[in-house]
């Protein structure tokens, strides 16, 4: 149980006895980046890829810590923040995801996470969210992804979930094919 000694920008790890974090992610090297920066950061991590795991972990010993991918491969990481918060209501959950629009946003805030990062994000970038004081306004990001660069990442993401597929990913995307052939071809932007 925290001390909830809060300094301006929200808490510190020492401020937490316990100091569990659930990583849940399927994508492998992503979530094992994560892990380790997050354990140098002083957490004990646990990660799982599956919702299945993540929730047997959880009914094991409810995490005081957990980052959660919103789109996994069997499911929606939002049952992961429910079960959490069924268990233990003390938890701090953020929502990791790709996909980053408003009513997912709300959606994971209702079902009890306290923030709602977009991919890419890095340790620092979790572990602020992570011990934010709840009542005050996250900082913005010291820096963001130009919205070229945003623009890229999902067309690349939907590119890798049509399996390279140019013209299932064109269809999807409702553009020509030649222009996604384009920007695909090019390198990714600042």
């Amino acid at each position: 149980m925290a001390r909830l000694d809060k300094t301006p920008s929200g808490f510190k790890m020492s401020d937490f006895e316990d100091k569990s974090l659930l990583l849940v992610d399927d994508d492998d090297p992503f979530r094992d980046r994560l892990a380790r920066a997050m354990e140098k950061k002083g957490f004990q991590v646990n990660s799982a890829k599956t919702i299945e795991n993540a929730i047997k972990m959880v009914q094991t010993k409810a995490p005081q810590f957990a980052a959660v991918d919103l789109r996994l491969e069997n499911g929606n990481g939002l049952d992961v923040v429910k079960e959490i918060n069924k268990i233990r209501n003390d938890s701090r959950i953020v929502m990791l995801t790709g996909y980053g629009n408003l009513p997912t946003a709300v959606a994971a805030v209702k079902a009890g996470a306290i923030d709602y990062l977009a991919k890419p994000v890095d340790a620092d970038d979790v572990e602020a969210a992570l011990l934010a004081d709840r009542n005050t306004r996250a900082n913005p990001p010291e820096n963001p992804m130009s919205a070229d660069r945003v623009k890229w990442e999902h067309i690349n993401r939907v590119f890798e979930l049509c399996n390279r597929n140019v013209s299932e990913t064109a269809r999807r995307l409702k553009m020509h094919r030649r222009t996604l052939q384009r920007i695909l071809s090019k390198k990714s932007p600042r």
